[in-house]
């Protein structure tokens, strides 16, 4: 069984069940599948509120933590990101906790085949968003490194692994400067759990509107107490050269561990996409994956 695949799937109609009976104030008309991921399944609500059920019994603290803290995070914050105003109960028709928050308009990046340009563009931005929550204080009883995404002694062997799925799914081999990028990873030390992270920030996280410019960040299930560098995915597989010199001017500048656990990340996580895509038919994601790849062996 692939590991993306659900524990437990909510249909439309088990959805508008659970919305219906716990939340009778919204009259619920028209529900249509938004999206679908490794931890959640995502349906809109009248166009209007958008509701989040887990797949798989791993992700229940992590939703948990974004229906307890990301409301007051997001004052926080330069970019919007959802609001949890519904709070589902678990129920005999479903097990776990659910939430709905309002919808934030925006596709995600491999939708739209962005250029060098709207790319730089991105930069600022993004570097902007993350020095606010990477310096943000919030009253919050967070896990620290949650799925060991900072930890290197964990994370280097996965890489590698994902490195000889990538090959035998005659989808990329990895060079040399892959392979010396780990290597150096290897070498780090234990990291420093200094900031509020987001902990999963790829390509399928930012959405952007239809100019390319910065809509919001979803998906904050990986939410605790960080190195910073686990949120450095994107500065590596997104942003070209110009684009990192923007995101810099915004954040400041990272340490050299930090972008090594961001850069080693990167390689991971494109690696799982483009992967996922693969598997699912998802050209669009595999391609982008594949090319964050090549972004991320870019000095």
């Amino acid at each position: 069984m692939p590991e993306w695949d659900a524990e437990v799937r909510v249909d439309q109609a088990l959805a508008r069940q659970l919305i219906s009976e716990q939340f009778p104030e919204l009259e619920v008309g028209e529900v249509r599948l938004l999206g679908e991921g490794w931890d959640t399944i995502v349906w809109l609500v009248d166009g209007r509120w958008v509701f989040r059920f887990p797949r798989r019994t791993m992700v229940i603290s992590g939703l948990e933590l974004e229906m307890r803290y990301l409301t007051a995070l997001a004052d926080r914050l330069p970019l919007p990101v959802p609001r949890p105003t519904f709070l589902g109960r678990p129920s005999e028709a479903f097990a776990w906790p659910f939430y709905g928050a309002p919808y934030l308009p925006g596709r995600e990046l491999a939708e739209t085949s962005l250029d060098d340009g709207p790319r730089i563009a991105l930069g600022r931005p993004l570097g902007g968003f993350l020095r606010a929550l990477h310096t943000a204080e919030l009253d919050a009883d967070l896990p620290v490194d949650p799925v060991h995404r900072a930890d290197m002694d964990a994370r280097v062997p996965l890489t590698r692994e994902r490195f000889e799925q990538l090959e035998q799914a005659g989808l990329w081999r990895a060079p040399m400067a892959a392979h010396e990028i780990v290597a150096a990873a290897a070498e780090l030390g234990p990291p420093e759990p200094t900031a509020i992270v987001h902990g999963d920030f790829h390509l399928r996280h930012l959405l952007v509107d239809d100019t390319g410019g910065p809509a919001a960040v979803i998906d904050w299930i990986d939410l605790s107490r960080n190195d910073p560098g686990v949120d450095l995915v994107l500065y590596w597989c997104l942003l070209p050269p110009e684009g990192r010199t923007e995101f810099r001017a915004a954040y400041g500048d990272p340490t050299e561990a930090q972008l090594v656990r961001g850069r080693t990340l990167s390689l991971f996580l494109c690696g799982v996409l483009a992967l996922w895509g693969d598997h699912q038919g998802v050209e669009s994601v595999k391609r982008e994956a594949l090319a964050g790849l090549e972004r991320t062996l870019v000095d």
